[in-house]
């Protein structure tokens, strides 16, 4: 990226600094210059071997500001369980009737919520939402009896992650337009999660960087202690 803009945000983040979260977060503010509201992004760069599945670093957290982005859910339940979803907020509920319409090509949803007795059934359309990263998950929450639980967790801001190839996690903490205390509690919540996520194998240092950009912005280097000594 080489656009004026960008060069001009670049030139306002010294590359050599570790910055404390709050300088960090009030920088990204003076470096953000789309007109859009952008997401904000942190990556943690971790001493894991994600091809290893001991040190896979996965999971789901709810973020206490929300993610400012509107969550369309599916869920895939019986017909008891259907109801309790539709009062909980979910977009589309059904059992087999919403399992062949999505095998049949219909994909407009975010998140799809199941519960444990459909998973079998949903196996004919894991080609479609593998993939795409749609799967419901146990470890992620989105295979649950409690859907109705679910469904309003996510619809308030739970993110997932994971760990990419080179041992990478990014999350999901806002968007630009969230003041700085918000995208901080965002921060600290998800910051005590991925220590919490630490695997019992990981060897040396865990977490090796963090890095704050939004989706157009360069990024800012974090102090790893600072921010992973949060209160």
């Amino acid at each position: 990226m080489s656009g004026k803009k960008y060069l001009a945000s670049l030139a306002k983040v010294d590359a050599s600094k570790k910055y404390s979260v709050d300088e960090a977060l009030k920088l990204l503010k003076e470096v953000s210059f789309a007109k859009f509201d952008e997401t904000v992004d942190v990556a943690f760069r971790l001493g894991v071997d994600p091809r290893h599945a001991d040190q896979m670093v996965r999971g789901a957290i709810a973020l206490p500001a929300g993610t400012g982005k509107s969550v369309r859910i599916a869920v895939i339940a019986p017909a008891d369980k259907v109801a309790e979803a539709e009062k909980a907020g979910a977009d589309v509920a059904g059992g087999d009737d919403l399992i062949t319409k999505i095998a049949g090509g219909w994909l407009e949803f975010d998140r799809v919520i199941a519960t444990p007795d459909m998973m079998g059934k949903i196996g004919r359309i894991g080609r479609i939402l593998g993939p795409r990263g749609l799967m419901p998950n146990p470890k992620l929450g989105t295979v649950t009896l409690e859907v109705g639980k679910a469904v309003a967790e996510q619809k308030a801001g739970k993110v997932e992650y994971r760990t990419e190839k080179s041992g990478i996690v990014h999350v999901l903490i806002g968007k630009k337009s969230f003041d700085v205390e918000k995208l901080r509690a965002n921060f600290n919540a998800v910051m005590a999660q991925i220590n919490k996520s630490k695997p019992a194998s990981a060897k040396g240092v865990y977490l090796k960087s963090i890095t704050l950009s939004t989706t157009m912005s360069p990024g800012i280097k974090i102090d790893t202690f600072e921010a992973s000594n949060i209160n």
